[in-house]
């Protein structure tokens, strides 16, 4: 199978995708991270001004580790910023700190994608766990019924991240206009934000193009998409 070039075939350009994602992730995340805020702003000020001004007081901001581990927490209704974010005032901080501020105010306001994708998270976990594995085990014995398991179960995986989609976009959107329309950024600035988070969205985008390829993958191998070979 590892040898199988229909296999590669499928792979490959999302895997090409995901490398170029992570390029401009880096690119642009390490650019603007050089380049100080006109408004002299860290990250964790951003997100606190943003909230600030969504009307959101409930929400904890707090440092955490690892480079751009940056995430909010629905559950404890926590932003964590990574160091470089939290404390940095760069075009890439704010760009950034904004983004996953933009994920509370979806929480606060109900954004019905958000909800679906946390209602997701037990059971995508399940998928990305023994769904592939299942379905190469399916491949191997040659059982069509066992690939067929494992792909629902994958399915999970790919649904999740479908869905992750319209969450990481809208996030994006609201920070690169509340960053405008707040001050957050100065003139021109703005241009800084759009292209660390657009990159950033890519990686989303490509992580759902590998789990959808290698969900068809199986499920052609095995005879379920028009027939076996």
């Amino acid at each position: 199978m590892y040898f199988d070039p229909l296999y590669f075939l499928f792979i490959i350009p999302p895997f090409l995708l995901s490398l170029l994602a992570s390029f401009l992730t880096k690119k642009n995340f390490n650019k603007y991270s050089k380049i100080r805020v006109s408004t002299n702003l860290t990250g964790a000020q951003a997100a606190a001004e943003m909230l600030r001004r969504a009307g959101l007081t409930d929400v904890e901001i707090r440092p955490s580790r690892g480079f751009l581990s940056d995430h909010y927490n629905p559950v404890n209704k926590t932003l964590n910023l990574s160091p470089a974010v939290y404390q940095t005032p760069s075009i890439a901080a704010v760009g950034v700190a904004c983004h996953e501020a933009g994920h509370a105010i979806q929480h606060a306001t109900g954004y019905k994608a958000l909800g679906l994708r946390s209602a997701l998270v037990p059971t995508a976990n399940i998928g990305s766990k023994f769904g592939y594995f299942i379905m190469l085990g399916g491949l191997f014995l040659a059982s069509s019924k066992m690939v067929l398991v494992g792909a629902v179960l994958f399915a999970a995986v790919v649904l999740f991240q479908l869905v992750t989609l319209p969450v990481e976009f809208d996030a994006s959107a609201r920070a690169k206009r509340l960053v405008v329309e707040y001050g957050l950024v100065g003139h021109g600035e703005a241009v800084g934000v759009a292209k660390v988070l657009n990159a950033a969205a890519l990686t989303y985008v490509a992580a759902a193009a590998s789990s959808i390829m290698t969900l068809l993958y199986f499920l052609l191998r095995a005879g379920l998409l028009g027939g076996r070979d």
